[in-house]
């Protein structure tokens, strides 16, 4: 079972449990807030024009199409603080499969207050849901061999922690979370510094020097020969940009046991596998992040349950 929940220790955060991953609440709270603020600051002019101020009944989250579910307490959250009095049950903890027909939570109060929250708290779950989902499908497609699936910093500016988030629901692993996490000397750093015409090893120098110690350095490379210089370097991580297979595989024979190996670049649910199976640690996926499909869950009053108070 995986839950995001709130821990009894007195720290600030929301902790989930499973998969020991922090979010500060006061970053879940500027973001509901935000989101609420742009679609419901003005008010609901059409459930406060036509729905009576003390109906109330239940409406249930329902999942449409096949997937993995992430965001449920975030989707809780939203409905909590457009009413407090509302009755909120999670069905199924995010991390599970869901498919056509699935009832994920239920909501009973006011009604005028469960429309107000829907389309905010539907963007959330939808989203984050679909990461999951994009995520899980990469991992099935490397079953059985040593890469793990990781993500990128390609999020939603103001989303990056819940996103990051979904991709742990869905059994991937997270990348850098910011800039501080790790030195990750890209294309544009290598170019910055071709006219001083500094080598791999005088770079890995400068990098060991001057960034925190212990912090873990990777390099970017482009073909199995800058692999091997870069781990001859001392590179914690090489990454393997945009490599052919037989590139790949050839880096991988090069610098296997003397640092880790990270594919990069180009790779989609149809390559993945092959990648996987040359050998590297670290697949990384951008478009875990910046390209998933929203999965399609609506949220549905029940007719039966309408009640004035």
């Amino acid at each position: 079972m995986i839950s995001l929940s709130i821990p009894q220790t007195g720290r600030n955060t929301l902790y989930l449990q499973m998969l020991e991953f922090d979010i500060p609440e006061e970053q879940i709270n500027t973001v509901i807030n935000f989101a609420l603020a742009e679609d419901s600051g003005h008010g609901d002019v059409t459930s406060e024009a036509i729905i009576p101020a003390n109906l109330e009944g239940t409406a249930a989250l329902l999942v449409k199409a096949e997937g993995v579910l992430a965001g449920g307490e975030v989707f809780r959250k939203v409905f909590a603080k457009i009413d407090p009095t509302l009755k909120i049950e999670i069905l199924i903890p995010d991390g599970m499969n869901i498919k056509h027909g699935d009832i994920a939570v239920t909501i009973s109060g006011k009604v005028r207050s469960i429309l107000k929250g829907e389309r905010t708290a539907l963007n959330f779950i939808q989203r984050l849901s679909g990461i999951a989902t994009l995520t899980r499908q990469y991992v099935n497609e490397i079953s059985g061999t040593r890469a793990g699936i990781y993500d990128t910093r390609k999020t939603t500016p103001g989303l990056r922690l819940l996103e990051k988030y979904a991709v742990r629901a869905g059994g991937g692993r997270n990348h850098r979370l910011h800039l501080g996490d790790a030195v990750l000397i890209k294309d544009n750093h290598l170019a910055a510094l071709r006219k001083p015409g500094l080598s791999f090893k005088e770079i890995m120098a400068r990098a060991k020097q001057n960034a925190p110690r212990g912090i873990i350095i990777e390099i970017e490379v482009t073909t199995p020969q800058e692999a091997q210089e870069a781990a001859a370097a001392g590179a914690n991580i090489v990454m393997l940009d945009n490599m052919s297979l037989e590139a790949m595989q050839e880096a991988v024979k090069l610098v296997r046991g003397r640092c880790r190996i990270e594919a990069s670049g180009g790779i989609n649910l149809s390559n993945v596998r092959q990648v996987a199976t040359t050998g590297v640690d670290i697949i990384s996926i951008g478009a875990l992040t910046h390209s998933p499909k929203a999965l399609d869950i609506s949220l549905e009053l029940e007719p039966e349950s309408m009640k004035l108070s």
